[in-house]
């Protein structure tokens, strides 16, 4: 079973791919989908266009995405917002199913702490996959994001549910 991750944002959206095999997770690709484009919707086509492309690739059968939250800026939130409906619409498109966490909820999963830092979330992607050095921060939140998802398929399995 294969996982794609997504941090979804404007300017830069972080995606990693994740396996699960015997109970256990292993790595497959990461990276970012970086816009350049000025005008808001350009930039939006772009993460849709990539991020179809990605999953074209990996061949995924599920997708899992943070969702947003407002820290302090309602403007940021509404972009970051409309950046993750691309991410999803590309996924759904793709035949995906979709499952969304919150950014504390991936933090527990993977750290142990729900307020973990993105330092310490790099650290412990990079552990977990047995990675040989440490992915581009966005890149970190994906595999992280998916490893999450990841890690929920591995407990129902263990406990016979069936997702």
């Amino acid at each position: 079973m294969r996982i794609l991750g997504v941090d979804p944002g404007s300017r830069i959206t972080g995606f990693g791919l994740v396996e699960v095999r015997q109970g256990r997770l292993y790595y497959v690709a990461s990276g970012c989908i970086r816009t350049q484009e000025k005008e808001f919707p350009l930039r939006l086509k772009v993460i849709f266009e990539e991020l179809a492309g990605v999953i074209r690739q990996y061949r995924p059968e599920l997708m899992a995405i943070e969702q947003v939250f407002v820290k302090n800026n309602v403007s940021s939130a509404l972009k970051l917002g409309q950046a993750r409906g691309a991410a999803i619409c590309a996924g759904v498109t793709e035949g995906l199913a979709v499952s969304e966490y919150a950014p504390t909820q991936v933090k527990q999963a993977v750290v142990g702490n729900g307020r973990a830092t993105k330092a310490q979330v790099q650290h412990m992607v990079t552990a977990l996959l047995q990675l040989s050095g440490q992915p581009q921060e966005d890149a970190a939140d994906a595999l992280a994001i998916a490893l999450c998802h990841g890690h929920g398929l591995r407990m129902s399995s263990a406990r016979g549910v069936v997702k």
